[in-house]
């Protein structure tokens, strides 16, 4: 189950980093910005589903230990490193979540329903969100980028079996 979630998060991101990248670019008359926006919305409240899924996960059912050919600092760095991503898989879609309902309105999940706004935020509040939603999806992106090279140096260089674990 762990290495279930942990790829379909991860897959989930990936695709989101992206889907943003291209929607920046798209004027609000484009005919894929609200297509976008609304497939954006709807993966990234996937993810906090799936990460309280794995947050849940975590706490509870018993996680392999860290390979003992890790050096301390490098124990350090992957604590470290988990961390960041499991805040960093909350604080995204929140904070998406903020901006996409500060006006007070819903938001459809893939068409099947909509997600309620709990509440209409002031406009700096929604700026904040908006400021916390773009540093840490930037975050989130150098963090996966650090994390995959960690597992493909301990792969290839040190021959530790680290992929084989993780897949």
């Amino acid at each position: 189950m762990s290495k279930i979630l942990h790829w379909l998060i991860a897959a989930s991101i990936l695709g989101l980093i992206g889907l943003g990248w291209w929607m920046v670019g798209l004027s609000y008359y484009d005919k894929w910005y609200h297509q976008g926006l609304e497939l954006h919305r709807s993966i990234g409240s996937l993810v906090l589903a799936l990460a309280s899924f794995f947050l849940i996960w975590k706490i509870f059912a018993p996680k392999p230990p860290l390979q003992r050919e890790l050096l301390w600092y490098e124990v350090m760095a992957a604590k470290v490193v988990h961390g960041l991503l499991l805040v960093a898989m909350f604080l995204a879609p929140v904070s998406g979540y903020i901006i996409s309902t500060s006006a007070g309105a819903s938001f459809t999940f893939f068409g099947l329903f909509d997600i309620p706004a709990i509440f209409k935020v002031a406009n700096s509040s929604r700026d904040l969100a908006i400021s916390v939603h773009y540093f840490v999806t930037y975050g989130i992106g150098i963090i996966a980028l650090f994390h995959a090279g960690a597992a493909l140096k301990h792969q290839l260089l040190d021959g530790h079996n680290t992929l084989r674990r993780m897949l």
